[in-house]
């Protein structure tokens, strides 16, 4: 069997694998299709999780398939259900970003499975490619749950990549509808104004913060009227941005940061105590991971995969992802219905 595994810095591989061993109360998932994720780009990077390590580290966390084997003390999942997999923490362990086992494998072996803990139901009529975008747009709604926003808030979006993405469509989901999208990708911009977004900018192109106030109206502060925009998203992972924001934020404003950032990064704690300004991190999902997946229900986000490859081909979407990333959603697909 193969599996996606990084053996050191910039070394990854399509590696054979004993097939999985499962128990009585363990499933075995043929997986449909599982996305490339900007993190499984920095463990690469990084030779994984927690850096160079003796034992290589399986790769793919944002995955659906179909369960193809129940153990004999599962009584809550049947064999051909179609399944989205919860990769988090707890007791059912990590799923990729330095689990025992990844997504990026034909089948999967996933130990102590609950439905609504482990695995959710896929909903009727939403194909698996997309039911495979819940990881991420878990991700994006939380970070629209961080940034404190509802209807009638002005919002910007730093960053298109699919957390970005993600949370455009939560945003618009959620009839918020004065978002502006900040990318350097003309195709990811055009995804964002495919999802509802008032327009995208180019900030090699135009001035963000002039064109911020010329659509969202402006802000009285002492140093000058700021962009009006209630809240920022900070999903591009430039240092730059958060100053900038932070700058050229309106008295009262919020930012949540979702985006990795590895290195310290400075903040005028001057701007922030004048402005009132909150910024908040966001990791991971909502507390209820059903949400995102009832947002794939009821609107189709299946635009946002731009590209899918087989497994063999893992490092053209690799590729992809470290070089132009213009693109959408980069999905690993399997070959399961």
């Amino acid at each position: 069997m193969k599996q996606i595994r990084i053996h050191g810095p910039d070394d990854v591989r399509l590696d054979d694998i004993d097939p999985p061993d499962p128990g009585s109360r363990d499933v075995v998932l043929q997986v449909a299709a599982c996305g490339i994720c900007g993190s499984d780009v920095s463990w690469v990077h990084m030779g994984g999780s927690a850096g160079p390590s003796d034992q290589p580290m399986p790769l793919g966390h944002e995955l659906a398939g179909v369960v193809d084997w129940v153990g004999a003390d599962v009584d809550d999942i049947s064999v051909g259900a179609r399944v989205i997999v919860y990769p988090g923490t707890g007791e059912h362990g990590q799923i990729g970003s330095g689990g025992a086992v990844g997504g990026l494998t034909p089948s999967l072996l996933l130990r102590k499975a609950r439905m609504g803990e482990r695995v959710f139901a896929v909903p009727d009529g939403v194909p698996l490619t997309v039911a495979a975008l819940a990881e991420p747009l878990g991700v994006g709604m939380q970070a629209v749950n961080q940034a404190d926003v509802s209807p009638g808030d002005k919002v910007a979006v730093f960053g298109c990549g699919p957390v970005g993405l993600m949370a455009i469509a939560t945003l618009i989901d959620r009839g918020i509808h004065e978002v502006v999208a900040i990318d350097l990708s003309p195709q990811r911009l055009a995804l964002a104004e495919g999802l509802g977004a008032q327009t995208g900018l180019d900030p090699t192109t135009v001035d963000v913060w002039e064109s911020l106030a010329r659509l969202h109206g402006t802000s009285p502060f002492m140093f000058g009227p700021t962009p009006a925009t209630n809240a920022f998203i900070e999903a591009s992972g430039s240092d730059q941005v958060i100053g900038d924001i932070l700058q050229h934020g309106r008295v009262g404003g919020r930012m949540s940061v979702v985006a990795l950032h590895y290195r310290p990064v400075p903040i005028n704690f001057i701007l922030l105590l004048m402005k009132q300004f909150t910024i908040r991190g966001s990791m991971e999902y909502p507390p209820r991971f059903e949400d995102a997946i009832e947002l794939l229900e009821r609107r189709d986000l299946s635009s946002l995969i731009t590209h899918q490859f087989p497994l063999e081909q893992f490092h053209d979407g690799l590729h992809l992802l470290q070089g132009s990333k213009d693109c959408g959603k980069v999905l690993i697909t399997m070959g399961v219905e």
